[in-house]
């Protein structure tokens, strides 16, 4: 990683926290005193910290455990916090603000160029980045787009939202399945010249611990706030 230029890491830490920045806020509009707003508010600074220690101490750098690491400490609980809050905290979901929901998914455009310079860099696979077959800055670009076409004149259009977020979590879905077999593990079966080694190290690890589960959550919880009423 000591090949790569200062500003690769500076812009992905950047973007990390403006994605977090996005949560906080919707948490803040939901209602900072709710039990749901104050248990990620407690829980997300831990979690960041808790990852940049295990990365920073080359815990995810031992590559022959089976589960991966990276998977079991990293990306397990993090989903599974995420079905906590869907299944059991769905009031706070409902409260969540759809259209900061909607804008958070423009973080998708630094996240694919941080990609590519790590591509560059020779840290991840070229499948990985918008000159492969991920096709994920879609996402990031129609987002503001999608914005100002579906909340217009006090109105929501439902069906351009659903379709909005059905087509984020299919390219989300397709560039995780990629990162994840491209990862040195016992489970890798691409991109064995030039694998994804940036995501077991600081502040990479930060793209499949928070970005990518914040992102995926936002999916989810505006899909189910249109699914129920709640698009307010």
């Amino acid at each position: 990683m000591e090949n790569l230029p200062a500003y690769v890491s500076i812009v992905f830490i950047l973007t990390t926290f403006v994605t977090l920045g996005f949560l906080i806020y919707s948490i803040k509009v939901a209602g900072a005193d709710l039990l749901p707003s104050k248990l990620l508010i407690f829980v997300l600074p831990l979690w960041i910290f808790f990852q940049a220690v295990l990365a920073r101490g080359g815990f995810y750098q031992y590559t022959e455990a089976m589960p991966p690491r990276l998977m079991l400490f990293g990306v397990l609980p993090a989903v599974i916090l995420i079905f906590i809050y869907l299944l059991f905290f769905r009031d706070f979901v409902a409260k969540l603000p759809l259209k900061v929901l909607t804008l958070l998914h423009t973080v998708r455009i630094p996240v694919e160029i941080v990609l590519f310079l790590l591509f560059v860099g020779r840290q991840v696979p070229e499948i990985m980045t918008f000159e492969g077959r991920n096709f994920d800055i879609l996402s990031g670009i129609l987002a503001p787009i999608v914005y100002l076409a579906a909340f217009r004149n006090n109105e929501i259009n439902r069906p351009l939202l659903v379709a909005y977020n059905l087509l984020g979590l299919l390219l989300l879905a397709n560039i995780v399945t990629i990162a994840v077999l491209a990862v040195p593990s016992p489970m890798q079966t691409t991109a064995f010249e030039q694998p994804n080694v940036a995501v077991l190290y600081f502040p990479y690890i930060w793209l499949p611990t928070i970005v990518v589960p914040i992102v995926f959550f936002s999916h989810l919880a505006s899909l189910w706030k249109i699914f129920t009423g709640h698009e307010k």
